[in-house]
């Protein structure tokens, strides 16, 4: 398989749909003649021309309330957020217009609409431009949302939302765009609502998601040479969730660490322990759950303080030591 980059791999995925379904464009800021602010959708404007590569104004709201109409009326399309701390000017579209429509219309109308949105920090780009904001949509009904790690993740996970018919917030971390991975040259998809074992373990469980999945795969390789075996579990979909396979993980290693960038309060590792601790997988339980998340403060742009106010791997290979200790 050849290697390629993340970002490379949501240029692929959105090239294979466009060519595949002439129904599929692309809008959002500067995506067209320049690219994209991160150079995602660079080439695009050249192969499809600006009917189906899109820049519009520097509103939000219009460009989520754009793509929802678009989508009801039988298009499929993928907008960008800039920053996804910018999806706040977008929340009465996507909120109370594009999760809801389906279900107000008794299934008559659907709105197969992707918005796909940078978030993260790492990038010293302070308080207003590296917020994870993914829990805000996974309180949404009628939302999906998806938070691939890998190219090979990115690129299958964003064809199988692009083909599906309602409307799915899918995030990108900044820091992955210049990830190397490898991705099949052939057609491929992978389903929503299925998690991923990027390592297998038997004596904790880290469960990640986004760029917090490097950060644990890092921390297994650092806990295995002191004889702890952490399993790596990606959701990779936070909405629908993969129950499932985080309840079977955690019945087999018996501690669980969870990992998010986002803020711990209230962050999505909240639901990820909720859904432990009433399955039979509390049961198995060897030891309390860790939960770790990034600080209770706005993002600071200092890189030293940054750095601080994210969970590193260092964070996470010290809990799981915590929890290992504990029995």
């Amino acid at each position: 398989m050849p290697e390629i980059l993340y970002r490379e791999a949501i240029r692929d995925a959105l090239r294979e749909e466009m060519l595949r379904d002439e129904r599929v464009f692309v809008m959002g800021e500067d995506v067209g003649v320049y690219g994209g602010a991160f150079g995602v959708t660079q080439g695009l404007i050249e192969e499809f021309g600006e009917d189906r590569v899109r820049d519009t104004p520097i509103s939000e709201a219009v460009i989520a309330g754009a793509a929802a109409g678009s989508a009801v009326t039988g298009m499929r399309p993928v907008a960008e957020i800039m920053f996804m701390d910018f999806t706040t000017f977008a929340t009465d579209q996507l909120v109370n217009q594009a999760a809801k429509i389906r279900y107000m219309f008794g299934g008559k109308a659907r709105v197969p609409m992707v918005l796909r949105t940078p978030a993260g920090a790492g990038t010293g780009a302070a308080a207003q431009h590296s917020q994870s904001l993914e829990v805000w949509f996974t309180h949404i009904p009628g939302l999906k949302v998806v938070m691939p790690s890998t190219p090979y993740d990115a690129k299958g996970l964003l064809k199988s939302s692009i083909r599906d018919d309602n409307p799915v917030i899918f995030v990108e971390h900044k820091l992955l765009y210049n990830t190397k991975g490898n991705v099949p040259a052939e057609e491929y998809t992978i389903p929503l609502g299925v998690a991923d074992v990027k390592r297998a373990g038997r004596d904790v469980t880290i469960i990640a998601t986004s760029h917090m999945v490097l950060k644990a795969l890092e921390a297994a390789d650092t806990l295995a040479r002191s004889g702890i075996d952490a399993e790596v579990l990606d959701p990779r979909t936070l909405v629908p969730l993969d129950k499932e396979a985080i309840v079977e993980s955690v019945k087999k290693t018996g501690r669980v660490v969870i990992v998010h960038e986002a803020c711990k309060r209230s962050g999505f590792g909240a639901e990820l322990a909720a859904t432990i601790a009433e399955s039979d997988a509390f049961d198995y339980l060897d030891a309390p759950i860790k939960r770790l998340g990034g600080a209770w403060s706005p993002i600071p742009y200092n890189p030293n303080l940054e750095a601080a106010w994210i969970p590193q791997a260092e964070d996470i290979i010290r809990a799981a030591r915590e929890l290992k200790e504990r029995t």
